[in-house]
């Protein structure tokens, strides 16, 4: 006699073994329209490539031990001798291999490399974003070394490396890749770095650009990195400064790891609080007293990638619930035909593809402003900050809405969605939070009268083409005509410039029932305030279909 109880019926299957670039339309057809015709086969094919590797089971499987198997700090060995080394998990380890080996630290070795580089890490986030930490960090500090070409022609080579190289048994130069992290944030400041009190004293005989650190710092991600830029008070003022974790002779520089962080999300990617005894060696980057200045490069940098991992985050997000209302049937029906799941899915996907049509751009702006286009660099400065602010903000509430989606089971850790909506937040905190990036949109405001003119041009190209839109335009230009109180405005200032952006992206390049619905509800004002309250009219059918994944019919194909 059986012991079953019951037959698993109405469950999807797992969502494995697609591609996670060519099933990604709005992704796909980004690439497309910014990429140079004579490297579209090319990029197309590699970032298919990785897709295909993304939606893989053995992929999934890292993603999920390097969650489930957190980092874990080693201060001293058996001996007592003190080491401060983090052990990670293999599967963590396969994931910065894959990453590093699919370009995702070197965007400056081939043409369109910013775009095909931040269009490569949306596609390899998605199955584990902790580990994309260290990868942004690494890509973000070469502008950063740029800045003392003698240190730049040593590390940048390493940090542009296709080749993960783990360890610190051995120097930099003996080493075919290094990772890059970052300390800037001490516990008495926070994002106001001018507060930080790490000193830096220069060292006579080693040589100009030679210094001792001596201080704490709150946040320092990726300890295990190879090098480090930190900023620290040299005796011109704040100063950015590289620190090896290996020093050139191949003994350990002192690095002491006081603790990792118990984080609410990021579990696989080891943030730490570190500490400086005065014994520590670094090199100056840059010169004195130009240490915010210095560093802002890695920020900018960085701050792509925060808009570029909550884009991912949203798109993984919205798959899962697709995916889930496509094979789950309740009340007669499966769920993704009923007209208020739709209505709800055609919102999250909205959401999700105007997010990613801006990452891209700004993608594709980064590749002009590095080939001199100085309406590309000027854009830049203005709608940096405001996707920053607006993208990574949004990426919450889709996450929490998605996970409803799948009822009970979004809730039950192994559907994975509680991981996506604990990542979430992060984007938002990350490289300055919301009320520094609206603040820092005032300040490209108002000391480059530039990055304006260039945010109205790129808008201005589909000026007359949807109502809701023009008048959205004029409410922004109304905020910016009235100074009065523009600082406590800030956020809603970001908010709707963010939003007109997305807003021009979708009517330009968009198909029309995602560019209406967009319009309708996020500038014309017909929506509430939750997901799935978009307007009658709405063809939330072919927004939805435009979403859904299909996996692979061979798998190794």
């Amino acid at each position: 006699m059986s012991a079953s109880t019951h037959t698993v019926t109405n469950q999807p299957p797992p969502l494995v073994d697609y591609d996670l670039f060519a099933e990604d339309h709005a992704l796909a057809e980004a690439v497309a329209r910014h990429v140079a015709d004579e490297s579209a086969e090319e990029a197309r094919d590699e970032l298919s490539a990785l897709g295909r590797a993304a939606g893989s089971a053995e992929a999934q499987e890292w993603g999920r031990q390097a969650n489930e198997c957190p980092p874990v700090l080693r201060t001293h060995d058996r001996y007592g001798n003190r080491i401060d080394e983090v052990d990670f998990h293999p599967a963590w380890h396969r994931l910065m291999e894959r990453g590093v080996a699919a370009g995702l630290t070197d965007p400056w070795s081939r043409p369109d490399g910013q775009l095909r580089r931040t269009a490569a890490f949306y596609v390899w986030s998605q199955v584990e974003p902790g580990h994309g930490c260290p990868l942004s960090m690494t890509h973000a500090a070469v502008p950063a070394l740029r800045r003392e070409p003698e240190v730049a022609a040593e590390w940048e080579p390493l940090l542009a490396s296709h080749t993960y190289d783990y360890g610190l048994d051995r120097p930099a130069s003996a080493k075919a890749g290094a990772i890059a992290g970052m300390g800037m944030t001490e516990k008495q400041g926070g994002s106001d770095v001018r507060a930080n009190t790490t000193e830096a004293v220069p060292l006579s005989g080693e040589g100009e650009g030679a210094y001792a650190l001596r201080g704490h710092k709150w946040f320092c991600s990726a300890p295990m990195s190879d090098v480090f830029l930190v900023l620290g008070q040299a005796p011109g003022g704040l100063t950015c400064f590289l620190v090896p974790r290996v020093l050139p002779d191949g003994t350990r520089n002192t690095f002491r790891i006081q603790r990792l962080k118990d984080k609410l999300g990021n579990r696989s990617n080891a943030s730490s609080e570190v500490e400086f005894d005065g014994t520590t060696w670094a090199r100056r980057v840059g010169e004195e007293g130009r240490g915010v200045a210095t560093i802002i490069e890695m920020v900018a940098a960085t701050r792509l990638d925060c808009v570029t991992g909550s884009a991912a985050l949203m798109r993984q997000a919205v798959v899962q619930a697709a995916h889930h209302t496509a094979h789950r049937a309740a009340f007669g029906a499966t769920l993704i035909d009923q007209p208020l799941m739709r209505n709800v899915l055609a919102d999250l996907a909205i959401e999700s593809e105007a997010a990613t049509a801006l990452a891209m751009r700004l993608a594709a702006a980064y590749d002009g402003a590095a080939a001199g286009d100085a309406q590309d660099k000027a854009l830049l400065r203005l709608a940096v900050p405001a996707a920053k602010y607006w993208v990574t903000k949004r990426a919450t509430p889709l996450a929490a809405e998605a996970l409803e989606c799948l009822g009970g089971n979004g809730y039950v850790e192994e559907s994975g969605m509680p991981r996506l909506l604990r990542e979430s937040p992060l984007n938002s905190i990350w490289e300055g939070s919301g009320n520094v990036q609206s603040l820092d949109m005032l300040r490209a405001l108002q000391r480059s009268p530039d990055s304006l003119n260039a945010f109205l041009s790129e808008i201005g190209q589909t000026r007359g083409a949807d109502h809701r839109l023009d008048d959205a335009v004029k409410d922004v230009l109304t905020d910016l005509g009235d100074l009065d109180g523009i600082e406590g405005r800030a956020r809603r200032l970001a908010e709707n410039m963010a939003l007109v952006l997305q807003g021009s992206l979708l009517v330009r390049y968009a198909p029309p029932a995602v560019a209406d619905a967009f319009c309708a509800s996020r500038l014309g004002g017909d929506s509430g305030l939750a997901f799935g309250t978009l307007p009658v009219g709405v063809d939330t059918g072919a927004i939805v279909e435009r979403t859904l994944p299909t996996p692979l019919a061979d798998p190794a194909s």
